[in-house]
């Protein structure tokens, strides 16, 4: 692979991935609600499912997952009736003002599961890798290289985008604190995953 082609890769995937999506949405509700430190628990979980997803795509996986859309409403139900009861927990939570108090009771796991499943169940992850990574390999060079290198790339650029989110979520919550409406930071929190979670169930 070429650095011209690297170039057309990255350009490719930032556009995907700086766009408004199930998990951009989840990383900006987060940051309201927890702050970046702990919202990274979240990218992590998200950015491995991200390269399980985009590894599957370039082994040919990803073709046959797309050719059984039973799995994938399966899947999308799990993912979504998991989401809402995260934003049931997150409506219903008591309000508070520090970073610090709001992620006393949000496990590294929890957050951590969160965002893998949200990558995973995603059938536009999974299309747009399927789509997108396949023809940026080339056939006479060597396959584990260009794929190493076409996964570091996903990963990265996801992995900015979800923190220019989560920066701006935090951005709103201290604009929210300072202007005494606090209390709508876990109803906004709840609202937007209770929006990925329908998301997810009409995508």
């Amino acid at each position: 692979m070429d650095t011209t082609q690297l170039v057309a890769f990255s350009l490719s995937y930032l556009l995907i991935a700086i766009s408004p999506g199930l998990c951009m949405t989840l990383a900006l509700s987060l940051g309201i609600r927890i702050g970046v430190r702990l919202t990274l628990w979240m990218m992590l979980g998200e950015v491995i499912g991200v390269a399980l997803v985009g590894a599957a795509a370039l082994g040919g996986v990803g073709s046959l997952m797309l050719s059984a859309p039973g799995l994938f409403e399966i899947a999308k139900i799990l993912a979504a009736a998991y989401l809402l009861r995260c934003a049931w927990g997150a409506w219903h939570a008591p309000c508070a003002l520090s970073q610090n108090a709001a992620g006393m009771a949000v496990k590294a796991g929890q957050l951590t599961s969160q965002g893998f499943v949200t990558a995973v169940s995603n059938p536009k992850g999974w299309i747009f890798s399927a789509a997108l990574l396949p023809p940026f390999l080339d056939p006479e060079a060597a396959f584990l290289p260009q794929a190493s290198m076409l996964l570091a790339v996903m990963i990265a650029l996801e992995f900015l985008c979800m923190l220019l989110y989560a920066h701006g979520g935090r951005v709103l919550r201290e604009y929210l604190v300072n202007r005494g409406l606090g209390q709508w930071l876990n109803r906004i929190s709840a609202g937007l995953m209770g929006a990925v979670a329908c998301w997810l169930l009409l995508s």
